[in-house]
């Protein structure tokens, strides 16, 4: 995966051309990455992944592995400027969860277009002392007026394009993040919440280098430089994005920083920021829908973590509205049903195995179709998430799994809900653009938090030095199948979106922490994080070789693998009746690994994070 830099150049210059043709239809704009989306009755979702799709997340694949060790503790977060952030905070007595918040406003800020205080996020920590296990969601809610036409036109059968979607006021929602961080500091935070953002502030007044990879996403993702206010910030005169190594500064986000450092919270909910925001959302030529009241009835909620016991371990994520955690225990339970065929498989390692891979691939189908039917907003309807991750009920899914042909179809599995509804099996598009940090602290607190304004720059709307999410768009855009069977994730005011978000923390059987691990990837999280902890936990692999291996991925619809993965394992999908596509994969995966008694941090090599320990 090593490249040099004329082949990088050759890379960059390819997506490109291809980026020309893809943008030449200005009135079917279609988001470049492998979630090339339709304008099919079909919620505009995309089609199988085509290896002539660009991925635009996934530029960094010349980075060699990042690792460090450390008896103390360790943190490994999405860019440099955030892990001296968290270490610096360490060092001063501060615990894991501080040492996350001082991370994430400082990629708020060298990171924009993956998430900041303008989106929200979902977070575990483990208090090593309580020895408790605690979730809080801050994921962002529908403005409190909309309804489950917001992207769908009752009369036409339509649905929205997704770029006339995602672009403006239409897509934004409540943000969480703040309100969600401001929690769990009071619960579990040392130093002071002010002294909190003193590295962010520091940083934005003095300024940043412009890495390659900000870069590179100014000029390749669409429709980037269209709002006055991202243009003047990351574009020069001659219209062209800042050059790499351009120390750029941000002032309003240093102030709008100072202000939530000295006022809290309620500075971004009930200030006047508050309507510096809902007025670039209701006022833009892709109206909104936020008001006052949105913001100031926001809250985060603590809710239960989902785990289960697989491999002789305990996996520990988030429960709806994420469906991370559920989808990817399903589909490690799942595996785990097919021991004995995973056995006969062989021992080669799952890039070389297309048995073993075929396995996975159905295994990961089969609880996407279970997701993309049951899983939403816990507050509107009722998720069978204990049903869905039954022994029993698993058993029988993986009977559906032939060692000779791939499944043609894959359907949800028949589960009773309590309301008696059948909910119509919908998708919907999930953008690639989000981070993840694991940090572990001195008295061995954990945190594993993922973060994001869906796609990459958001609604592509700047207020007060960041960018404002466009999270609506992760909910389903058609709600309502042609019986006026209801889609579980469809808008609703006052809702909160499903997401893919996998932030987990793995126990051992002394109830210690021995794993922490999330991605950024869109849907794509989901394969990431079960693929790694299935090749680590259940086989044995080294977290080193399980990182840097091709990634073999399903979102329940057609199959993808990395490229540089050997062409008998494409050949051998292929036999097995999958339509493998050859793309760059786009993950993050930022994680800690117990190893003895050290901790081992590892960032992802395909993106530009550090882990660093002490």
């Amino acid at each position: 995966m090593k490249w040099s830099s004329a082949e990088r150049y050759k890379v960059l210059l390819s997506l490109a051309l291809l980026l020309l043709f893809a943008c030449q239809d200005v009135d079917h704009p279609r988001p470049l990455n492998s979630d090339f989306l339709t304008e099919s009755a079909d919620n505009n979702l995309p089609p199988e992944p085509s290896s002539q799709i660009v991925d635009l997340e996934s530029l960094d694949q010349a980075q060699p592995i990042k690792k460090a060790t450390s008896n103390n503790f360790m943190v490994v977060t999405a860019n440099p400027h955030a892990t001296a952030a968290a270490k610096k905070i360490l060092l001063q007595g501060g615990t894991a969860i501080d040492a996350a918040i001082a991370a994430q406003l400082v990629l708020g800020l060298v990171e924009p277009q993956s998430s900041g205080i303008g989106g929200g996020g979902f977070l575990l920590y483990w208090d090593a002392k309580q020895k408790i296990l605690q979730s809080y969601d801050g994921r962002e809610t529908a403005p409190s007026s909309v309804d489950e036409n917001l992207f769908f036109s009752p009369e036409s059968g339509q649905t929205d394009k997704f770029f006339s979607a995602v672009l403006g006021g239409k897509s934004v929602g409540v943000p969480g993040l703040v309100k969600m961080l401001e929690l769990a500091h009071q619960q579990h935070g040392e130093l002071d919440w002010q002294q909190l953002f003193s590295p962010a502030i520091q940083l934005a007044d003095q300024g940043f280098a412009v890495s390659e990879r900000l870069n590179t996403l100014l000029r390749l993702v669409p429709k980037v430089k269209q709002r006055d206010e991202i243009k003047q910030y990351f574009f020069d005169q001659q219209g062209q994005p800042l050059a790499i190594g351009t120390q750029l500064k941000n002032p309003d986000y240093a102030q709008t920083l100072e202000k939530l450092a000295e006022q809290g919270g309620d500075y971004l909910y009930r200030s006047e920021l508050t309507q510096k925001i809902i007025t670039a959302v209701n006022q833009d030529n892709n109206v909104g829908y936020l008001t006052a009241k949105d913001f100031t009835e926001y809250q985060p909620v603590e809710r239960a973590p989902v785990c289960r016991q697989i491999f002789s371990y305990r996996l520990c994520g988030m429960g709806p509205p994420s469906s991370g955690a559920t989808t990817v225990l399903a589909t490690l339970l799942i595996l785990e049903q097919l021991a004995e065929p995973i056995l006969v498989a062989g021992q080669e390692p799952i890039e070389n195995n297309p048995l073993l891979a075929h396995y996975f691939i159905e295994a990961l189908r089969l609880a996407f179709a279970d997701r993309n039917t049951y899983v939403a907003d816990p507050e509107f309807i009722s998720v069978p998430v204990n049903q869905l991750l039954a022994t029993d009920y698993l058993a029988k899914r993986a009977q559906l799994i032939s060692s000779k042909r791939a499944m043609p179809d894959v359907a949800a599995g028949d589960i009773a809900l309590p309301s008696a509804t059948r909910f119509m099996t919908q998708d919907s598009p999930e953008l690639e653009s989000t981070t993840h940090l694991s940090i572990v602290d001195q008295l061995g607190n954990a945190v594993s938090m993922t973060t994001s304004i869906e796609t990459a720059f958001g609604s592509r709307l700047m207020v007060g030095g960041f960018l404002l999410n466009n999270q609506l768009t992760d909910f389903s855009f058609r709600p309502r199948d042609v019986n006026q069977e209801r889609v579980a994730n469809r808008v609703e005011g006052g809702k909160r979106p499903r997401s893919s978000m996998s932030p987990m923390i793995v126990f051992d059987q002394h109830n210690q922490p021995v794993l922490i691990i999330g991605s950024p990837g869109g849907k794509r999280i989901i394969p990431y994080v079960a693929g790694f902890i299935y090749e680590v936990l259940a086989l044995g692999r080294a977290p080193e070789d399980a990182l840097q291996r091709p990634h073999i991925t399903s979102i329940g619809r057609g199959v993808e693998v990395e490229q540089g993965a050997p062409a008998s394992l494409i050949d051998g999908l292929a036999e097995l009746g999958h339509r493998p596509k050859v793309k760059y994969q786009t993950s993050g995966l930022h994680l800690i690994y117990r190893k003895q008694d050290q901790w081992l941090g590892l960032a992802d090599p395909r993106r530009e994070g550090t882990a660093v320990g002490k």
